[in-house]
């Protein structure tokens, strides 16, 4: 993820896998997603979606559903669901985990998409998170330290925001690894117990 617009594609097509959907409920969806701090446009929407459909990841049918009432007048809506391309395309992106998985932009869509992402690259993911966060934490505190007696109540009261913000994502975090390290033990041990005949044992 490369980019705001990769990051919107993955989750579409994130979303996509679970059902196929119209442009009016994908918008929605999408919005529940990101938040309302990135609240999508119709207008950063539809263009994703014809680059999706042009390389093959998505398909579009045409739907017979009437439009919503802020729509009423307007063409039937489109219907938009992952091709098989679509699928591998959205395995392999899931499969990832480097630095693009774990940064401000893409972080929240890749932990939305949890559910479909395998306990190994979860935890990769998390731990990468919580890396750069921990990095971040010792900034703010190094320069908080430095401008401390140079700067005004107000600003101070930023800095102690901002530094309370990303202690608490960080503790977050440590929760979050110790419970997919604690699932992914418990997965190992369920594979490696050999299973036990319970009847009786023959002669």
């Amino acid at each position: 993820m490369r980019s705001r617009s990769d990051v919107l594609e993955l989750a579409i097509l994130g979303l996509l896998q679970d059902t196929p959907m119209h442009g009016y409920e994908l918008r929605k969806r999408l919005n529940l997603m990101l938040g309302s701090f990135r609240a999508l446009s119709y207008g950063s929407l539809y263009p994703a979606l014809r680059s999706l459909a042009d390389r093959g990841l998505i398909s579009v049918v045409g739907s017979a559903e009437p439009p919503p009432h802020a729509l009423s007048g307007k063409r039937a809506r489109n219907v938009y669901e992952l091709t098989a391309d679509g699928k591998e395309h959205l395995a392999d992106a899931l499969s990832s985990s480097g630095p693009t998985a774990w940064d401000d932009e893409g972080f929240d869509v890749r932990f939305a998409l949890f559910s479909q992402t395998d306990v190994e690259t979860r935890l990769r993911i998390l731990e990468g998170r919580r890396t750069r966060l921990a990095e971040r934490l010792e900034q703010l505190r190094t320069s908080a330290a430095r401008t401390r007696e140079r700067v005004d109540e107000y600003t101070l009261e930023l800095q102690r925001h901002g530094l309370e913000q990303v202690e608490r994502e960080v503790a977050w975090l440590d929760g979050l690894i110790d419970r997919e390290r604690d699932s992914g033990r418990d997965r190992r041990r369920h594979r490696t117990v050999p299973h036990r005949y319970d009847g009786d044992q023959p002669s």
